[in-house]
């Protein structure tokens, strides 16, 4: 548990995960109510400072399906006590502990807010928040198998980098009983997950292309209709008349009229 706390009694633990949530691209987050606190973990391989906003659909479905309704007009307090929690384990820097809050996206600031929330965010990459990795024995061994896969990749391929890493794991006790048990499904879905942030990668790195090249057709258009506008008045001081005007750049009156309307171009008084 995040409050270094061991619960030995399974009947204080009950699992309410929504159903074929729509959250995430696959269904790796867990929600759990253990005593009186619902917990909301979640499993992030990207930062995402959306988060927040997605806890708050989540946590109100949640809730929803969790209270009686007729509960919330009588006279007792409902207690709901929430706890939002991001394990991150993605390739950008990030410190060992971080706090997203969903007033982080409001467009307009204000000095008190009127909706807050707030998610924990976990680096569990390894050499990350020692104290909690002692504490979790499991969490730093899924770190230290991460890692590997990752240093592997940088000399194999994939699919050869995560062979290696779950055969030389299971050799040195890593993971080893969940590893071997789970050894393909493991295999299939580490090496999905690779090829979706690569995916993402690619796709944030071509918007950023098209939208360079789309900057820089708009700056030309723009530059083009300026260069157009500064000859247009000079000619309009030169007493020429639209129709002349319209000749000699080879355009219609009517796109010259508009540009001479739209820039206030003439001459002045």
């Amino acid at each position: 548990m995040m409050s270094i706390k061991h619960y030995t009694d399974p009947e204080l633990l009950e699992i309410n995960t929504l159903e074929n949530a729509i959250y995430m691209a696959m269904q790796n987050d867990v929600s759990f109510m253990i005593g009186l606190r619902l917990s909301l973990y979640e499993h992030q391989s990207t930062f995402n400072p959306n988060l927040p906003l997605r806890y708050l659909f989540y946590i109100s479905d949640l809730y929803s399906g969790m209270i009686d309704k007729n509960k919330l007009y009588g006279s007792r307090k409902i207690l709901i006590p929430p706890e939002f929690v991001i394990f991150y384990n993605g390739i950008q820097d990030q410190p060992d502990r971080r706090i997203l809050r969903l007033s982080d996206l409001y467009s307009i600031r204000d000095q008190h807010c009127k909706l807050e929330l707030e998610a924990v965010m976990l680096n569990i990459n390894l050499g990350h928040n020692p104290a909690l990795m002692n504490a979790c024995t499991m969490l730093h061994q899924y770190a230290e198998y991460t890692d590997r896969v990752r240093r592997y990749t940088k000399t194999m391929s994939l699919e050869d980098a995560v062979e290696h890493a779950i055969t030389e794991c299971i050799h040195e006790g890593i993971l080893k009983s969940f590893l071997e048990k789970n050894r393909a499904e493991v295999k299939n879905v580490c090496i999905y997950e690779y090829d979706e942030e690569e995916h993402i990668r690619l796709e944030r790195s071509y918007a950023w292309e098209d939208g360079k090249k789309e900057g820089l057709k708009e700056g030309i258009r723009k530059g083009e209709k300026g260069k157009t506008c500064n000859l247009i008045q000079k000619k309009l001081e030169k007493g020429k008349t639209l129709s002349q005007i319209a000749d000699e750049l080879e355009d219609t009156e009517e796109n010259i009229g508009r540009l001479i309307e739209q820039f206030h171009l003439g001459i002045p008084q």
